[in-house]
């Protein structure tokens, strides 16, 4: 039976009251402290996990303290620090572009919206959002491969495409909790409705999900 978006707004409220109570620790995987940290560790994040990303950024932060340091870095000092995260080569060119991109035309701060931080190497939709939702407290619909597969899973969405998956989320999730929404979602992926064998049994959302038992 085909829901309205209404019947779908309310069943996303349900979705996030249960999530918020069976993850009350949600939030982002990366370790950082500063929004510039945020957007190098998920330029990282890229293809490698977030644990990987985690044990490679304490050494890489405090060889490269300063945006600066970045953006005068020898290429290949960087790709030696990261190179544990895969496809290290065009990570190293992306943040050290992103870099100085930050300090010629933003001043030496990150910015502060989506429209100039995807200006920037290496930094699309995905990561623009991680950025500031996490780092800004501004919300953003995070879409990775778990928000793909759960929010078809769970019938709000028909697409494989990310963008057009968080602009079809927009009107659903209410927009205060956009980003609590990706990290629920996400951690639910990782613990609970994996891609090749989702815990249906056990899951907190079956009775909201109509693909339980049927994955």
């Amino acid at each position: 039976m085909k829901e309205s978006r209404e019947e779908k707004k309310k069943r996303v409220r349900r979705l996030l009251a249960r999530l918020k109570r069976t993850y009350p620790e949600a939030r982002c995987a990366l370790d950082f402290s500063t929004p510039w940290e945020l957007l190098v560790a998920t330029v990282l994040s890229a293809q490698c996990t977030d644990k990987r990303v985690n044990m490679v950024t304490p050494q890489l932060f405090e060889r490269f303290p300063e945006i600066e340091d970045y953006a005068e870095a020898a290429a290949s000092d960087l790709e030696d620090c990261i190179r544990s995260t895969g496809f290290y080569k065009n990570k190293a060119r992306n943040i050290q572009g992103a870099a100085r991109g930050v300090l010629e035309r933003f001043g030496g701060k990150v910015p502060e919206t989506l429209e100039d931080l995807v200006t920037l190497p290496g930094v699309g939709r995905k990561t623009a959002n991680v950025i500031l939702g996490n780092a800004f407290g501004i919300p953003g619909l995070t879409v990775d491969t778990h928000m793909i597969r759960l929010n078809r899973r769970l019938g709000l969405t028909r697409s494989l495409d990310a963008v057009k998956i968080e602009f079809e989320l927009m009107p659903l999730v209410p927009r205060k909790d956009w980003s609590l929404y990706s990290h629920l979602i996400i951690h639910h992926g990782r613990v609970r409705c994996q891609a090749r064998k989702p815990d249906c049994a056990g899951c907190e959302l079956c009775l909201l999900c109509p693909s339980a038992g049927k994955v």
